[in-house]
């Protein structure tokens, strides 16, 4: 009996390396299911149990998983980033309370986790060519859903955020008037957030880009461009331009990619493709959306980049080094703004109330002050720059390509720091996934290299 059960592991264990399958895929998969569990209002009652699930997860695959293997480059930054949260939560006199505080390192810890997780897994570039298939797939249901919502809002809206249930302000802020004169909810996608489909919008777009250069298999292409159509179309009627720019911002870098490394037939493929889309999409978006959608999407050109920053997150960032700078050079104390200090935080103590933090950059300041800003800083570089050399490094052969749209993506998540926190969020646990299997899936691919060549020495 006992064999015959250590048979059936075996041949269980066997088909999931045959479907190149690890826990990355399992952590995406189980983020995407507490996710759509989110959606159901008969749950609400576990909705905060539910969102802390989607980082405790995180916490136990560190613990579960021992660090073995190749450091990533951003590994010692990401540290000293834990050890800066480790000394404000221990030193720091207006931490807002001991729970808010815990709850802020813990989360720090979760979402850097993947960089010591990650290296354990026996991540093949197959592992990681299918791990961008799931996350690209994922996006792009979320995105198709976002498209059904504008087209049958009483059909396909799902539940709204309680936080913005409660709100009948941010309730009115996120309509949009549509073309036929009906105002719906803007396309959440598979969240309950209006708007949300945005963030998968462009990850669909981004990661269709990459494969459909990739792979010459024709459905395989048909089926990107359409993923990158809808991607696209929700970015529009989402009316978040800063979604807009910072899919622009990617396709620049991942181009400039193609460029640096010779793909030239690649680089006419995808500027023109592209270029394409972006003009087809943006006629269905209009037909959709309406005026407000042509107007929304105008007003980018209304004036220089700089000043229509400035004129909407400029303001936070300039906030940021002009006030709070100057108060908190090492932090302001944990447990003070975002949803931590919602579940978490005791507002009774006149000296660690809240502060309202919109931007990435205002959050790292009041978390670790200077300190936790350069060391943060640091990791991202180095995960920036880890990937470009995978992007252009010519005996990775056609794996390299995954690196250029890493490389991509990254510079897209550094720009939205200046717009959104997105590493306080399960966006900032994704980054350092796709960046740390990246790494993982170059090194087995070199060695797969080394090998071949010395077989055929021999």
């Amino acid at each position: 009996m006992i064999l015959k059960t250590s048979q059936n592991f075996s041949n269980s264990s066997s088909i999931w390396t045959k479907l190149n399958w690890t826990w990355a895929h399992t952590f995406i998969l189980l983020q995407f299911s507490l996710q759509i569990l989110l959606l159901f209002p008969q749950i609400g009652i576990f909705r905060v149990p539910i969102r802390i699930a989607s980082f405790a997860l995180g916490l136990f695959l560190l613990v579960h998983l021992k660090p073995e293997g190749c450091k990533h480059p951003a590994t010692n930054p990401a540290f000293i980033v834990l050890v800066i949260m480790l000394l404000q939560f221990c030193l720091h006199p207006y931490i807002n309370s001991i729970a808010a505080g815990a709850a802020q390192w813990a989360m720090y810890l979760a979402i850097l986790s993947p960089l010591f997780w990650v290296r354990s897994l026996k991540i093949t570039p197959n592992s990681f060519q299918s791990l961008i298939f799931m996350i690209w797939g994922i996006h792009t249901l979320s995105a198709g859903f976002g498209v059904l919502q504008m087209y049958f809002p009483t059909i396909f809206q799902l539940s709204l955020s309680t936080v913005i249930q409660n709100s009948i302000f941010q309730k009115q802020g996120l309509l949009i008037a549509l073309a036929n004169g009906k105002q719906v909810y803007r396309p959440m996608g598979l969240t309950d957030m209006p708007g949300g489909a945005a963030t998968a919008g462009f990850y669909a777009l981004l990661f269709s880009v990459a494969i459909a250069l990739k792979y010459k298999n024709p459905i395989l292409r048909i089926a990107c461009i359409g993923s990158a159509g809808i991607g696209l179309f929700c970015i529009y009627l989402s009316q978040v331009r800063s979604i807009l720019v910072l899919a622009a911002i990617s396709m620049v870098f991942f181009a400039a990619v193609l460029l640096r490394t010779g793909q030239i037939t690649r680089l006419i493929v995808m500027v023109s493709g592209v270029t394409a889309l972006f003009a087809a999409t943006f006629s269905w978006a209009i037909a959709i959306g309406g005026q407000s959608t042509l107007k929304r999407i105008y007003s980018l050109f209304a004036a220089s980049p700089h000043e229509i920053y400035q004129q909407h997150r400029g303001l936070f960032l300039q906030h940021t080094f002009e006030k709070l700078l100057p108060q908190y050079p090492l932090g302001a104390g944990l447990g003070r703004w975002g949803m931590i200090n919602n579940y978490f935080g005791d507002n009774t103590d006149m000296m660690s109330q809240p502060i309202w933090v919109e931007i990435q950059w205002t959050g790292w300041l009041l978390d670790g002050g200077l300190p936790l800003i350069f060391a943060y800083i640091a990791a991202l570089y180095l995960a920036c720059q880890t990937a470009w050399k995978i992007a252009i490094n010519r005996k990775l052969g056609d794996f390299a390509l995954w690196g250029a749209l890493i490389f991509a993506y990254d510079i897209g998540a550094l720009a939205v720091t200046f717009n959104y926190p997105l590493f306080m969020s399960q966006s900032g646990m994704e980054f350092w996934l796709l960046n740390t299997a990246l790494f993982v899936a170059a090194g087995n691919s070199k060695m797969v290299d080394k090998k071949l060549s010395t077989t055929v020495q021999l």
